[in-house]
């Protein structure tokens, strides 16, 4: 049984196995952002605080490309699926934080939750296929492989290092703190 703490995140188990636990704070994390994004309308995800063009939208769409390229693209070396494949990455190599002003937070959200859905249905099908010392199937430019324990690892750290930042994004927005 999972405990959820006050903003509805599960909490990540106390003496898990290192599968559980990897996935315990991926999962804590995505529900992080889930809350800080959670009940705003289209200027609240399009707030920005400084001189930084960060939003919370933009930082929606960011981690929807972010879940695709590391568990589809990259772990199971599947082509980009849209919106992704239509990119001019050279054009543009943000597009992902720049092109959110123009999704609805509906749209956003959703694009996040589905990739979210198809990131936890790739971890499980690469669970069974070798657990965390499955290589990825498409290597780096380097032509190393990570391993799904790197790729969960590096996943925390990103949502980490940008939860981070929608704490500083949603305090601008409306006043809300927390952790």
């Amino acid at each position: 049984m999972t405990d959820i703490d006050e903003q509805g995140r599960p909490e990540p188990p106390l003496a898990g196995d290192e599968t559980a636990t990897l996935l315990g704070f991926l999962d804590f994390h995505r529900a992080t952002l889930a809350w800080k994004c959670a009940a705003l309308d289209a200027a609240g995800l399009s707030t920005t605080l400084g001189p930084s063009t960060m939003t919370l939208g933009g930082m929606l769409k960011h981690l929807a490309y972010v879940e695709d390229s590391w568990f589809s693209f990259r772990l199971h070396g599947r082509d980009r699926a849209a919106p992704w494949d239509t990119v001019d990455w050279d054009a543009d190599e943000d597009w992902d934080w720049h092109s959110a002003a123009q999704d609805s937070p509906a749209e956003l959200r959703m694009l996040w939750a589905d990739a979210v859905g198809r990131s936890r249905a790739a971890v499980a099908e690469a669970l069974a296929d070798g657990g965390l010392d499955r290589l990825a199937d498409r290597p780096l430019r380097d032509g190393r492989a990570p391993s799904l324990r790197w790729i969960l690892t590096h996943m925390i750290e990103e949502y980490a290092r940008h939860n981070g930042h929608a704490d500083l994004l949603r305090e601008q927005v409306d006043g809300s703190t927390g952790e």
